[in-house]
């Protein structure tokens, strides 16, 4: 009997000791693949700022492109992708918002919403390539756009479209249904329950998904190329009809098809165009951070 219980103890250990190992396995696997993921990043963007940070002066911010783009600055390639990204917000962030907001809080549980979903989900898998013809025919050529701001931006809008309208769905997908019962049955409407409850608490779901597609969107190079992208203009637009330069596509033309071009230009405007979009995911995190705390 003696000897039955010792071995049922020494299984125990060996078992305790085995779950004991494992996690530790398990636990130094996840922090490998972790910093495997993390430190090529850390180095490319270290990379870029410090070949790209000395660069940086008020004549290289401030000034137009000289000399076939290989003296001056960069001002007009700044503000035409701030011009692109503030209407493709404009354009993007209540249509994306309301659509989500219609598809989960008011739309019927059938077939056809099943397939709008679907469709939504694989829309935000195309390649941004194909946005950009889309833009050039419908925008430029069938609209009579031309190539100009609103062209780029509604470009840019439609491709952000499913990463907004999937985000919002899920978010509010995400607030648990007791909130909803319990503000109609104070005697509010649908409506202000909406407005009130639910969307405040989904905020900071919605507003990833937000500063996700912005970001992307101004980092991309192929959806403007065809839609608003100049490639040369030593001056500023004047209205939303006119091209523009912006940061993506200007540092693809100074990198691949400008002869002698210096490679410090190259570095600086890598560091803008990295810095405009690393600012916007850290506002980003910045606001759900607020919003968070307040709630």
């Amino acid at each position: 009997m003696q000897r039955l219980t010792k071995s049922i103890d020494s299984l125990s250990i060996d078992s305790s000791t085995v779950r004991v190992i494992s996690k530790k396995f398990f636990t130094f696997l996840i922090r490998l693949i972790g910093m495997a993921t993390i430190l090529p990043v850390i180095f490319i963007i270290g990379y870029i700022v410090v070949k790209g940070l000395p660069v940086i002066s008020k004549d290289f911010l401030t000034l137009m492109p000289e000399d076939g783009m290989r003296g001056g600055g960069i001002l007009p390639s700044i503000v035409g992708t701030l011009l692109l990204t503030l209407f493709t917000i404009i354009f993007a962030v209540p249509f994306g918002v309301f659509t989500g907001v219609y598809l989960v809080e008011y739309s019927k549980d059938n077939w056809v919403r099943r397939v709008v979903n679907l469709t939504i989900v694989n829309l935000a898998g195309i390649p941004s390539i194909v946005y950009g013809l889309f833009g050039l025919a419908l925008f430029v050529i069938g609209l009579g756009f031309g190539s100009s701001v609103i062209s780029g931006s509604l470009t840019l809008a439609i491709m952000c479209l499913p990463v907004i309208i999937t985000s919002t769905r899920e978010a509010l997908l995400g607030i648990p249904s007791d909130l909803r019962e319990a503000s109609l049955a104070l005697g509010a409407t649908k409506w202000e329950t909406t407005y009130r409850v639910v969307l405040p608490a989904a905020l900071p779901g919605i507003l990833t998904g937000i500063i996700l597609s912005i970001s992307r969107a101004a980092g991309e190079t192929a959806p403007i190329l065809f839609t608003v992208a100049a490639y040369y203009l030593p001056f500023l637009p004047e209205t939303i009809w006119d091209q523009v330069m912006a940061l993506p596509y200007h540092l693809y033309v100074i990198s691949t098809q400008v002869a002698k071009m210096p490679k410090e230009i190259m570095d600086g405007t890598l560091f803008v165009l990295v810095f405009i979009t690393v600012g916007f995911n850290l506002f980003g995190a910045w606001v759900r951070m607020k919003f968070r705390n307040k709630m």
